[in-house]
């Protein structure tokens, strides 16, 4: 399989975790840096940039509490640069810098350095789930011990979680990502293939995505108070 081509972006030396690499699986954490307007763009619309930005930090610590302890590598891949002094602790988390033009490209590079490394069961999160534990994460590598793919559908029509345990560059291409044909066009990519679907969770995208959760709540009062 031919290697997808990262960006001519100058990528920065990643961390390295070497207890890591006793595990043959791999999580993939993919963040933004958490930039007031910058990032959960789609809420911010609705909430304003400060709200958006709280919440999208509330949801990195819950990711960062909850893939701490997973039994498997963990690798944190960067929007923009990496920061070294953050929650991400080096202890257990390996930091990487996304490299590529399109939300494909740089999975795709991700999920190839992770087989090049000597891998064997490679899945990626997002890093603004609420609704996913440890046990999820752990299930869906025990999955791909019998499936070649597993696929955890967001309510969008997207994903929150994909793996799989030997490398597929169709997956990542011909997507209009984060929209909601993602999910259905990865599945028509996969439709001869072992894959094992996981059960279907809610993303953090809009304001209708947390309106009526109540963990959300105290984020929204100044909003509501208008």
């Amino acid at each position: 399989m031919s290697i997808i081509l990262p960006s001519t972006k100058k990528k920065e030396a990643p961390t390295v975790n070497y207890t890591n690499m006793v595990s043959k699986n791999l999580l993939l954490i993919f963040t933004r840096n958490p930039e007031l307007g910058k990032c959960k763009t789609r809420l911010a619309a609705t909430i304003g940039d400060q709200s958006a930005l709280e919440i999208y930090k509330f949801l990195l610590n819950h990711t960062a509490a909850l893939t701490q302890d997973v039994n498997a590598a963990k690798q944190v891949w960067y929007s923009e640069e990496i920061w070294t002094d953050d929650i991400w602790d080096t202890t257990f988390f390996d930091k990487r810098l996304q490299q590529g033009s399109d939300l494909g490209i740089r999975m795709a590079n991700a999920f190839q350095e992770g087989f090049a490394s000597g891998f064997e069961r490679i899945i990626i999160i997002g890093s603004d789930m609420h609704d996913l534990d440890k046990s999820d994460i752990e299930n869906a590598f025990d999955v791909l011990k019998s499936k070649d793919f597993v696929i955890g559908p967001a309510e969008d029509g997207g994903y929150y979680l994909f793996g799989m345990n030997a490398f597929n560059a169709n997956v990542f291409q011909n997507k209009t990502w984060g929209t909601e044909t993602v999910l259905k066009d990865t599945l028509n990519d996969l439709k001869n293939e072992n894959v094992q679907l996981l059960e279907e969770r809610n993303d953090i995208d809009i304001y209708e995505d947390i309106k009526d959760i109540k963990v959300f709540q105290p984020f929204l009062k100044n909003m509501n108070s208008k």
